[in-house]
């Protein structure tokens, strides 16, 4: 009998510890509630759950391994860059940019930086023979970061000329994604052996250390070369990027973008972060460029994970989204937005704002594509336009807002990428570059099939259960 009443009391105990805890650490009123009923509800077994899939790990292990700003030596007299004074040019004439630019100051830690140049490289056709020139002429340091590095003609051609680059003498460096490596055999560091390449892995796979996860991947896609040209955006190494061979399996189309200007320092940095924690290395960087006197875009860099105190992206786009006054225009692959960021788009479509979001017709991940289904309906009964795009599955990340601003980058609009996974975009803001991806929106647009809510509605009830079944794991996906 005494051994019974301890027992319990020890139950209860804990239950009580772990709602204490729930109190004090989930944010979401609804979470919390539910998670006090089952630590109260279920003494002993109750607790056990919250501490198993409860918890935000993901948060505090990705605070404690990735440290900002580490990873970079700058030499004397080298600074990153800086915001230039005089920079309240346009678009900040007008006070919906002011105040999106007041959000990103306050949760970024980087500047807005001026003088830079932006091209939008439309597929592999027309990015990977700019990476590869890019390569080809360098004559101090290449660093490449990629979630996925394919072995076969594309990432061959890449490795070649990255291998050739440091027997001639310059610093070659290769970060690719220890999950992401998995996607291709052979392992792309096949290709790299007895080079002078330094390769290595981010969060490797290990039963010790830093253990076995399936989130905290680095999905960033960086190339800098000598520190004055920048590439990023949604491409990995992958021949499916290629589109345009009419024997390809499975093309992928997708954008990238090549920087110059002091925005490139911004790309580096964050790869040198990358670097640091995958090798324990801090690395000597040479000098970042300067503004170009032709350069009109104004840019920043945007490092976003489970490491960094803000949830950035998403506060920005919602931001973005909020600061509209007549065109917003979104292009992703996966869209599984939270009600935040549903909220946003809606509140946006009432106020008059257009907001057309166009998704590949052919997702690579049903799952993803089944949950995103299950928000149609909502979003669709506020007026915004949803289309599907025809042909091959369509990779691209963009997001446009009114004249002047442009999200661009490896971040998909889902939750994986707004919390879970290592991000890299860019903040642009520039009429001519804003008008370019407008006319490429419009183009795909033209030929894309929009989604009405009466097909939405009129689903077989199997297919509805099925999407809102989906949906419930929205926050893992």
């Amino acid at each position: 009998m005494f051994l019974d009443i301890f027992f319990l009391i020890i139950l209860y105990g804990v239950s009580a510890i772990a709602t204490v805890h729930v109190l004090l650490h989930k944010q979401d009123p609804r979470a919390a509630l539910g998670w006090m009923a089952v630590c109260l509800g279920l003494p002993g077994f109750g607790p056990f759950l919250y501490w198993l899939f409860g918890r935000n790990r993901i948060r505090t292990r990705a605070r404690v391994w990735q440290t900002r700003g580490e990873g970079i030596h700058l030499p004397e007299g080298v600074e990153l860059p800086q915001e230039l004074p005089g920079i309240l040019r346009a678009p900040f004439k007008t006070q919906n940019y002011v105040l999106l630019r007041q959000l990103s100051d306050a949760v970024t830690r980087r500047p807005l930086v001026d003088g830079n140049k932006v091209q939008a490289l439309i597929n592999g056709e027309q990015a990977y023979p700019e990476m590869l020139a890019a390569i080809n002429n360098a004559q101090h340091c290449i660093d490449l970061s990629s979630y996925i590095f394919d072995t076969r003609e594309c990432g061959k051609e890449f490795a070649r000329a990255m291998v050739r680059a440091a027997e001639r003498g310059v610093e070659v460096r290769v970060l690719v994604d220890a999950l992401g490596e998995m996607y291709t055999l052979p392992r792309a560091r096949r290709l790299f052996k007895h080079s002078k390449v330094r390769y290595a892995l981010f969060l490797p796979f290990s039963l010790s250390r830093r253990g076995l996860h399936i989130n905290l991947r680095n999905h960033r896609k960086i190339l800098v070369v000598d520190g004055c040209v920048g590439f990023t955006g949604g491409m990995n190494i992958s021949t499916r990027h290629i589109v345009s061979n009419p024997g390809r399996r499975r093309p992928v189309a997708d954008i990238h973008f090549k920087f110059l200007g002091p925005v490139v320092g911004h790309m580096q940095a964050a790869f040198m972060e990358d670097w640091h924690f995958a090798t324990g290395e801090i690395v000597t960087v040479r000098a970042y460029p300067d503004p170009l006197p032709d350069g009109a875009a104004l840019c920043r860099g945007v490092s976003a994970g489970p490491n960094e105190d803000y949830e950035k992206l998403l506060w920005i786009v919602t931001g973005a989204l909020n600061c509209a006054r007549s065109r917003v225009s979104i292009m992703t692959p996966y869209f599984v937005p939270d009600p935040t960021m549903i909220t946003a788009l809606c509140s946006a479509a009432l106020r008059g704002v257009k907001v057309e979001i166009i998704l590949p017709e052919e997702n690579n991940l049903p799952f993803v594509a089944g949950a995103s289904r299950a928000n149609y309906s909502e979003l669709l009964r506020y007026g915004i336009n949803i289309m599907y795009q025809p042909g091959c599955f369509v990779h691209s990340k963009l997001i446009l807002m009114d004249e002047n601003y442009a999200m661009v980058g490896s971040a998909n609009m889902d939750a994986r990428s707004l919390r879970l996974n290592f991000e890299f975009n860019l903040e642009i803001y520039d009429s001519e570059l804003n008008e370019d991806l407008r006319t490429h929106f419009d183009a795909v647009r033209a030929a894309a099939r929009k989604i009405e809510l009466e097909e939405v509605e009129s689903q077989f009830l199997l297919t509805k259960l099925s999407d809102r079944f989906l949906r419930l794991f929205s926050p893992f996906l």
